[in-house]
């Protein structure tokens, strides 16, 4: 695994590569990044919830993984990469679409990502690396919906801006085309 990350502009060009702890201190460089959202056979997605260890956003709930391409490497590869690395899962990626965010989380850090959404079938079995994950659940999309209006929700926020976009936008995102 790589400790660093793809700096890109506004249209996600490469413009050089940056440490990933020193991308995302202060309000953060923008970098490619991408987000996988695995579903099972029976319709239900994969929620993780982030180690304790982790530097922005431990505890909180999001799609099944989240993470950076390495230098060279092509996002859709770096999505089943991750998968295997963080959940012990063998599963082909396929793309969505894409979008920039910037979210800060307080003085330690932000994000600030032209990320890759990215989704992938799988109904093997989920072995989740305790440097990265505390948590899994599958979940139906009513009940993601559900916890996602609870006002005590931890969800982060790239995995919000996503949801909402992937039910208008992506209706059948669950489906291989």
């Amino acid at each position: 695994m790589t400790n660093e990350v793809v700096l890109v502009d506004a249209q996600d060009l490469p413009i050089g590569v940056c440490d990933k702890r020193e991308a995302h201190l202060g309000a953060g460089q923008l970098h490619r990044a991408f987000s996988v959202h695995l579903i099972d056979s029976r319709g239900r997605h994969l929620l993780q919830r982030s180690a304790q260890g982790k530097m922005l956003w431990p505890g909180f709930w999001s799609n099944a993984c989240c993470s950076h391409p390495a230098p060279g490497e092509t996002i859709v590869e770096a999505g089943s990469r991750r998968l295997r690395e963080e959940l012990g899962v063998q599963a082909s990626c396929r793309a969505l679409y894409s979008f920039e965010y910037h979210a800060c989380f307080g003085s330690i850090g932000a994000e600030h990502e032209f990320c890759h959404v990215l989704v992938a079938r799988s109904d093997a079995g989920v072995l989740p690396d305790p440097d990265e994950v505390s948590d899994i659940e599958w979940l139906t999309r009513a009940e993601i919906s559900a916890r996602l209006v609870e006002p005590q929700a931890q969800f982060t926020p790239w995995f919000r801006l996503q949801w909402r976009r992937l039910l208008l936008e992506h209706p059948s995102f669950d489906t291989h085309q």
